[in-house]
């Protein structure tokens, strides 16, 4: 479910497309997921149906959630990356409350999507920061490393 989440804020980032398609695919594929994992759990037919028709509500209602961010009027007034950011904060809330309809995993990864949202807005903004960092980084260890392999008998 990560992997997906994170593969489409970064395709949407670089895009500077919504991909509406793909965020509305991914909500009832994670409430597949939450049904799956809550099945066992509920035992008897009763509940697994009240399993079912809990998640589907729940889904439809994270997915209308994310259409009325997406539709024109809403989504002119924000650019690519924001409009990634609220679907991903969107299904971050929805896998989150999913999760405690009893599959504490589901919740859990809620919570790591959530956390990620700032996460991305922040490596977007630090991007060029974080590079010039590994450029440094690299400058100083690469020549040590290569002097320490030609140099080889000064050190022993």
């Amino acid at each position: 479910m990560l992997a997906l989440a994170l593969f489409g804020v970064a395709y949407t980032s670089f895009s500077q497309a919504p991909v509406r398609g793909y965020w509305l695919a991914l909500g009832p594929f994670i409430g597949l997921t939450c049904v799956i994992a809550g099945w066992r759990a509920a035992g008897s037919r009763e509940k697994r149906f009240e399993l079912v028709w809990t998640q589907t509500m729940h889904w439809c209602a994270v997915l209308l959630t994310m259409e009325l961010m997406l539709v024109a009027d809403v989504a002119h007034m924000m650019n690519g990356d924001a409009k990634a950011l609220s679907a991903r904060t969107a299904l971050a809330l929805g896998t989150f409350t999913a999760g405690l309809h009893g599959a504490w995993r589901v919740c859990f990864v809620g919570v790591v999507f959530g956390l990620g949202v700032p996460g991305i807005a922040w490596l977007e903004q630090s991007a060029l920061l974080i590079l010039l960092i590994i450029v440094a980084v690299a400058a100083i260890i690469v020549p040590l490393i290569w002097m320490m392999h030609v140099h080889k008998e000064w050190l022993e």
